[in-house]
């Protein structure tokens, strides 16, 4: 008995580790964290396939709901870092400002960000998007503005690239600018991954030309 539970117990670790390990460069500082986040995010998307197969839900059902286990729930501020939630042009989004030019003359950069996950998962409440976001604002004094684009399959393409389109057009309006102190002239747009598709897309829209 103890020598079959040994057997398992080996087998197991050797399917575990082959699951977990991916070949990755040397110079990367963590390569551990980073194959163990990997293997849970594999692991997700094949069980939320799986409930697919099996009628239980649709594709993306279960990485959504596991996704929303990471959200921030509700604007938290600090004396550093103000954030608010608004929508422009009916999208949902998220903004943060920095408090430390509060006090002074000068207008703000300002950065219109995307987050990712294949316009089908994530969230720019995540902690990932939401702390990257915050840093953003803090470090290059700034307003990040995080879009809230509609995701698959409730919405489908172009719907998340025109949603990107509509919200950044407003925020480059004198109104929204003047309400948030951000310089025209400094204006950048952010992403990642299908995020930065978006980001992408926008940076090529005629606004103002």
């Amino acid at each position: 008995m103890m020598r079959s539970i040994l057997i398992v117990a080996i087998l197991l670790s050797i399917a575990a580790a082959y699951y977990i390990c991916l070949p990755l460069p040397s110079t990367i500082s963590e390569p551990w964290k980073l194959m163990f986040m990997d293997s849970i995010l594999r692991g997700v998307m094949h069980v939320s396939f799986l409930a697919h197969d099996l009628g239980l839900s649709r594709p993306f059902d279960i990485a959504k709901y596991a996704a929303s286990w990471d959200e921030i729930k509700g604007p938290q501020s600090s004396p550093a870092i103000r954030v608010t939630e608004t929508s422009f042009e009916g999208v949902q989004a998220q903004v943060f400002e920095s408090t430390a030019a509060d006090q002074e003359p000068h207008l703000k950069r300002g950065v219109v960000y995307f987050h990712g996950g294949g316009w089908t998962l994530g969230s720019g409440k995540m902690q990932t998007y939401y702390l990257r976001c915050w840093s953003m604002a803090e470090e290059l004094n700034a307003v990040v503005i995080s879009i809230e684009y509609r995701l698959a399959p409730e919405a489908r393409f172009p719907d998340q690239y025109n949603e990107a389109v509509q919200a950044s057009k407003h925020i480059l309006t004198a109104e929204v600018l003047s309400q948030y102190s951000i310089d025209p002239k400094r204006v950048a747009v952010s992403g990642d991954s299908a995020g930065a598709n978006l980001a992408a897309a926008v940076a090529q829209q005629p606004f103002g030309r």
